[in-house]
Formats: C-alpha cells, structure tokens, sequence
C-alpha cells in the first residue's frame, strides 16, 4: 500500500525544514519531508568550530566534487553538501548576510514578479530572531533562524578593522540594514555557543505534529508522473541496497534537495536537457534545457599572513591550550570552539570608479593549510579571502548515468569569464593592502601566499589558479523565469515548466548570484516558496526610501 501524504518535500535541507514547518503548521495537510541523510545526532554539527570536522565528513556531507577546469589547475574541488537534517545549514560557516537590494530588484528585472527587495524583505524578517541592535525595518525579531553578533574580540580583527578604515573604508555595523558596503563583524546563525541549523530553528519545534513526518535515510531515485503531473515519489530506504518505497502527493511534489540533488533528480526522472537524458537513455518526460544549467559558485583565493608578537586560533587550537579551549566551551559555550570560520567582513570594491561594491573579503586570525579550512596552519597566522560578489562564470550539474546514486558532474568553471579574472584580481591586491595597513603592521611577520615574489597580474592570477577554492555558496541550476527564457526551470511560482504539481523551492531557483553567502536568501525562499504552495498572499511590500 503506498503511503499518500498533500506535499511531500524531497531534502531536509534550509528550505526544506522551513517548508516542513509552514505547510505542517495549522494541521491541515499531511506532510512528509525525506532526508537522504541521518538525523543530526552528530555533536560536531552543534559545536560551532565542528564545520572544520564535518566538512570532511561522509556521514553528514555528500562530499562531492567539481570536475577539473583549467582555472583550478586541473584540480578537483571540493563541493560539500550536507547530508543531514538541516542540509548544509548544518555544516556550513555560520554566517548569515542576506545581500544587497539591487541583487532582488534584478530578479524581478528577469520578469518574476513579487521577488523585488520591498517584496521579499518581509520573508527575510519572517525567517529571523535578531538579537542585538538592528532597524527593523530591515531586521526580524521572532523567527526561527537566531542572529548574534560575535562576543569574541581578538587584538588582529580590531587591528583589520582599524586598517581597512585607514584606507578609506567605513565601518558598518549592520551589513544587512540599508547598506552592505564596509567593514566590521559577521553576524552568524549562532545561539549561546551552539549552531543554529534550519533544521533546529524550523524542523524540530515541528516535529511532534501528528500531521508531519519525517523519514531519514529515505533516498529519492525518481518522481512519480501521471502524464503531465508529477503524483508522488519513489525512494530507497536506507540508500543503495535499500528496499524501494513510493509516496503518493495528493497535492504537490517539492524539491528542496539543493543545488546537486535537485537537478539530478528532475534529470533521472527525464525532465531536463533532452540531448543529456537521451545519451543516457532515460525517457524525455519534458524536454527542458535549462534543468542543470547555470551553475555559479564563489571561487576565493586566500591571502595568508604570518603573525608576530601574539597568539592565533592555530595555536590555541592545539595541545593543552585546546583542552582549555574545550572546557571553557562546555562549561560557559565561549572561547574558539564558538567561532564561525572567518570573524570580519569587508564589502567593497574592485575599483573605486565603482557605485556598488562588487567583492566580499573576510578575514580571520587563523590561517589553513592549502587554502581550504579543515585543517590549520602549523604557524601562526591570519587569513584574508576575497572573491567577486557576482560571477559571470557558469557551469553545469549533470547526471553521469541513469543511477540515481551516481554522483552526478559537477563544473562550476570557475573564472572562465574574464570579467571574474579581473574583478578578482583587484580583491587580491586590495587582500594584501588590508594586510599591510598601519594597524596590522605590529603583527604583520611576512606574507606566506602569494607571497612577495609574486607582483605581476598574471602571478597573481596564478596563485588564484593554484590556491583558490570554493566558498560553498553553489546556485542556480533550476533557474527561475518566464517560460520564453530556455534558460529557465520553474516560474516565479517556482512551478517546474510544463508540469502539474511540481515545484522546486531551493538555491536552485536563484537566477543570479546574490551579494552573500546563500544561506539567508535559501531560508527566504523557502518563507515565500510556503506562502505560494498554500495559496496565501504575500505581505505588503515593504516601502524604502530611493
């Protein structure tokens, strides 16, 4: 006997909790949202300096990688997912930055309507509980997603702060009020020392509903059609080797799988690029080109400092000093294990001919070996990352087979456009001013990478090739648009084009890349995604000044 639920919503991911908790919440429609992964009982999860350990991790991490492109040097990066409930919320960096309004205001440009700034800051207020001092004409106060500021000082992040103000840029201490562009402290989704997941803040005070049910280890393989409507959901239980179990969805499929598994799942299911799905011998259910395309990512090289004349998390993440570290986190939830990877923001610009900041920088005294943040320097050291805002560059997800299990391509092609290449390069050498600034200049031993022998853009250039890797922030691959944009997947409905009782509600949808890191944006779209599922208007825009 199938099992029939109104919505049933595929990935436990940021949108997927909120979508869980919003169609659950007045105990009308039977609910059932699937997780390919585990529940999330893995104390690394929580502790908010385990992102080093579950970026690594197998059983919280799909750990999927990027095809080899020249701008990587033939290499291979990593593209982590999270494979738990909370999806990548779980293990992601913490930080929460919505982007700028001129990024909204774009996408309702594109033709969707009600995605402008004044449309979807309701669904951002929704979504959050900030604490601390904010405009709330910008700002939440009683969501779920809680939004703290750092309670953690360090001598080098004053000192950055101090130096990018030396220079000419202002401190903002709300990046995401009216304004983005300056330098201070990131908020994060973290809450007394703990991790916030979307799955904490949304799934979980849900969970007890008699109406919703959550099913772990529940790997989708293929939505179930009926002609043109998409009627339930086929998944193995326990994943390969698992027995094969169908839902049937009375009301609406959701895909909130994110970026990879979204697009694979509508390719296996043979709706996608028809060319693709006939090399690989799966049935053309709806022939739609876009399914899969317009991947984009943020690709960051990191500048590292060697520290004089004071301590860095490297070494006090180490030895008995971690002990201490440790203890002073159970007992009162502060200290190192509390941090987000990167502490200070910068917003600005590639050039100052610009109206809009078109980079984000980060900085951190910490530094990692290889460039990617899962394991720390032996030396003491600070870090300052930089990557454009807005890429040009796009990819591709595509399955590789017709097994649903198969990680499926993964090409972001970084840096392929020349406008990135350039853009990037100005946030390299504004990098290594930042560390060179008056303020810093006590602390400041020598620079590791790129290192003073590289000068000339195209060393530059190189040391981004050999060195940069992603900032996790993948989008776009089930772009949102007018049926007339070939480009596109769903409509500003976030209905899958051609299809009944479909839709995706994820990073997916973005049609560009917003001014962040994407989480804060995902969690919005899964407010609004809710509000368009049940058939309620939206909130009255909400009016700002020009």
């Amino acid at each position: 006997m199938t099992d029939r639920f109104d919505y049933i919503i595929v990935g436990a991911g940021t949108a997927g909790c909120v979508l869980a908790n919003r169609l659950s919440a007045d105990g009308r429609h039977r609910v059932c949202i699937l997780e390919a992964g585990g529940r999330d009982w893995n104390p690394m999860l929580h502790i908010p300096a385990g992102f080093m350990k579950t970026l690594v991790d197998p059983s919280v991490n799909w750990l999927y990688k990027t095809e080899p492109s020249p701008w990587t040097a033939g290499r291979s990066i990593l593209a982590a997912r999270g494979k738990t409930l909370g999806g990548s919320s779980a293990i992601n960096g913490h930080i929460y930055n919505r982007g700028q309004r001129l990024d909204f205001d774009g996408w309702a440009q594109r033709g969707n309507r009600g995605w402008g700034y004044a449309d979807v800051l309701p669904y951002f207020r929704r979504s959050e509980r900030r604490v601390g001092d904010a405009d709330d004409t910008y700002r939440g106060r009683d969501g779920g997603i809680v939004v703290t500021d750092p309670d953690w000082r360090h001598p080098l992040c004053e000192a950055f702060i101090e130096g990018a103000v030396s220079i000419g840029i202002p401190r903002n201490p709300d990046y995401n009020g009216a304004f983005q562009d300056g330098v201070g402290y990131f908020q994060r989704a973290i809450h007394n020392g703990r991790r916030v997941s979307a799955a904490r803040a949304f799934l979980h005070p849900a969970a007890g509903r008699a109406n919703l049910t959550i099913r772990t280890h529940a790997h989708a393989t293929k939505i179930l059609m009926e002609g043109r409507r998409a009627v339930g959901i086929r998944y193995l239980a326990g994943g390969r080797g698992g027995s094969e179990v169908e839902l049937h969805a009375d009301k609406e499929v959701i895909l909130a799988g994110g970026v990879v598994n979204s697009p694979q799942l509508l390719q296996v299911s043979g709706i996608g690029p028809a060319g693709l799905l006939g090399r690989l011998g799966i049935p053309v259910v709806q022939a739609l080109p876009g399914v899969g395309e317009n991947l984009r990512d943020h690709y960051a090289p990191r500048m590292v400092g060697r520290v004089r004349g004071i301590d860095t998390i490297n070494e006090r993440a180490r030895g008995i000093r971690l002990v201490g570290e440790i203890a002073k986190w159970m007992v009162a939830r502060k200290g190192i294990l509390g941090l987000s990877p990167t502490v200070v923001h910068c917003f600005w610009k590639s050039h100052e001919a610009l109206q809009t900041n078109d980079l984000q920088m980060t900085f951190t005294p910490a530094s990692y070996k290889e460039g990617v943040q899962s394991r720390l320097d032996d030396f003491p050291g600070m870090t300052v990352a930089a990557w454009q805002q807005r890429p040009e560059s796009s990819g591709w997800v595509r399955a590789r087979s017709a097994d649903p299990l198969a990680p499926p391509e993964i090409q972001p092609n970084y840096l392929a456009h020349e406008m990135d290449r350039r853009v990037l390069l100005g946030g390299i050498k504004l990098g290594r001013r930042l560390l060179r600034t008056a303020p810093l200049a006590p602390y400041f031993e020598r620079e590791e990478y790129p290192g003073d022998q590289a000068q000339t853009d195209d060393e530059l250039l190189d040391f981004a090739r050999q060195r940069g890797t992603t900032t996790f922030h993948l989008m776009g691959t089930c772009r949102m648009g007018p049926g007339t944009d070939p480009t596109t997947v769903v409509d500003d409905q976030l209905r899958v084009h051609g299809l009944d009782g479909l839709r995706v509600v994820d990073a997916s949808i973005m049609p560009t890349m917003p001014s962040a890191n994407l989480n804060a944006s995902t969690l919005m779209i899964g407010e609004k995604g809710a509000d368009l599922i049940l058939g309620r208007a939206p909130p009255e825009p909400v009016p700002l000044a020009d």
